[in-house]
């Protein structure tokens, strides 16, 4: 069955007052052929719309529709790409796919490289599996902004890095979608002695030549787990050696900042919190761009509660009652600093913050995201950990109450005898949790959506 077909029509939606049957299969909208969702939700944006639909039978008619500009048809088809999902083509040597235990879920292992994906939730791509016509199309259609991950703008460099020998015509991609002012949101994985040092300043230096169609950088450490055997021998940052590219980073922003109005390039808030260093504030990250890497994450976290502890009264606080917070290593010591900040306004708050140490992929892995139901159960069995437990919300999977290791937060909750919350990367839901106030399933739902890209993240 053509991914096109059409697997069921929305009530009462544009489509289905036009007549739009389920089964049909939408081949063209306004003469344009629809291969999948982009050029679906392109050629569907405009109010008055002509599609062509055939049949089971084989038999090809045409519907007229008229909806307000931007409105969907209401049209739902067997894959939400309309085609199957595009796999990565590289062996990357720092792959965190490639690092995962054995016997885990399918879903963890597949490693997806989508150009649509990336347009569409966000995902980052590394542009190795573009073919000639897809990269037409992204400029024909203005596909803006694509998140790309760059690693390296040294071709030679970024084959070896992505383990293709066609990686580095990624960086000839980037420089036609920069002509067609395609915008571009970069990423780099940073790898202690490979594509840090000279190589990540050549880099730099590259892409704030493709300014303003590269609108942002983020540098994020590359992650190892205990599982790398057989594997590239890869090296994790140190204090030390994560304060020399903080201070590199900063120094080239500084002059970007100077040069061009923003500073373009961001560490991660784990390199901070790898080099002890205290977090920027809240104006250096400028609009949070690359708030999806962890930049400026715990920072807009820190605001957003500051805030919400200003706008609570004294008498609303009283009546917290006793919990706990279940964070990765990295955030615990500035998770600690908000619930301290929360007692200096009313001093009958009780919480404690429990880092939880990483034995499922290994004590290198310090970020909440990666914590397991498993690893829960076993450091808090016995703990203090009052009338609820707070966790990241990016704990689990998005949608559902399961951990990585396909632990539940039922079994948690019957293992440690308290009730598991999850917490959206909210500073005002974290305190309202804190408080004992709820979210509704209604807003919890809603708040899961926004969550898959903190997965990774402190």
């Amino acid at each position: 069955m053509s991914m096109t077909a059409v697997k069921s029509v929305d009530p009462r939606s544009p489509a289905h007052r036009a007549g739009v049957r389920a089964g049909e299969t939408l081949t063209h909208i306004n003469g344009h052929a629809v291969v999948d969702v982009l050029d679906y939700k392109f050629y569907s944006y405009d109010p008055r719309l002509e599609l062509t639909l055939k049949g089971p039978d084989g038999a090809v008619r045409s519907l007229r529709v008229r909806k307000r500009e931007g409105e969907d048809l209401g049209l739902e088809f067997e894959t939400y790409l309309m085609d199957r999902a595009r796999s990565c083509a590289n062996r990357c040597i720092f792959c965190f796919v490639d690092q995962m235990p054995p016997g885990m879920r399918k879903s963890l292992y597949f490693k997806d490289d989508d150009a649509r994906l990336s347009f569409l939730l966000g995902n980052y791509l590394t542009l190795t599996n573009l073919s000639p016509r897809e990269v037409q199309r992204i400029i024909d259609l203005r596909i803006s902004p694509i998140n790309i991950s760059v690693h390296t703008t040294d071709r030679t460099l970024r084959a070896e890095l992505l383990n293709n020998p066609r990686a580095g015509e990624g960086i000839d991609i980037m420089e036609r979608f920069a002509q067609a002012h395609i915008t571009m949101n970069c990423q780099i994985v940073s790898c202690p002695g490979i594509n840090d040092g000279p190589a990540l300043d050549k880099t730099l230096k590259d892409l704030a030549a493709m300014y303003p169609a590269v609108n942002s950088i983020s540098v994020v450490p590359v992650g190892v787990t205990k599982y790398r055997e057989g594997l590239y021998p890869l090296q994790t940052y140190r204090k030390e050696t994560a304060a020399a590219l903080v201070g590199q980073v900063e120094a080239f922003a500084q002059k970007r900042l100077e040069e061009y109005g923003t500073r373009l390039v961001w560490c991660s808030d784990e390199f901070y919190l790898l080099a002890g260093q205290d977090l920027p504030g809240e104006d250096y990250f400028e609009d949070f761009t690359q708030l999806d890497n962890g930049v400026g994450m715990l920072t807009l976290l820190s605001r957003e509660f500051s805030r919400a502890l200003d706008l609570m009264e004294r008498s609303e606080l009283e009546g917290a009652v006793p919990f706990s917070i279940a964070t990765g290593v990295s955030a615990a010591p500035f998770l600690a600093k908000l619930v301290a900040q929360a007692k200096e306004k009313c001093d009958t708050i009780r919480g404690t913050v429990y880092p939880i140490v990483n034995h499922f992929f290994g004590e290198t892995i310090t970020v909440a995201g990666l914590v397991t139901g498993g690893d829960l159960i076993d450091q808090l069995r016995g703990r203090d950990l009052g009338e609820r437990l707070l966790i990241p919300a990016n704990m689990l999977r998005s949608g559902e109450n399961v951990f990585l290791d396909d632990v539940s937060t039922a079994d948690v909750e019957r293992e440690l005898g308290v009730p598991v919350v999850p917490v959206p990367q909210d500073g005002y839901e974290l305190l309202d949790a804190m408080l004992g106030i709820q979210l509704t399933p209604e807003a919890q739902r809603a708040t899961w959506e926004n969550e898959e890209f903190y997965r990774y993240n402190p």
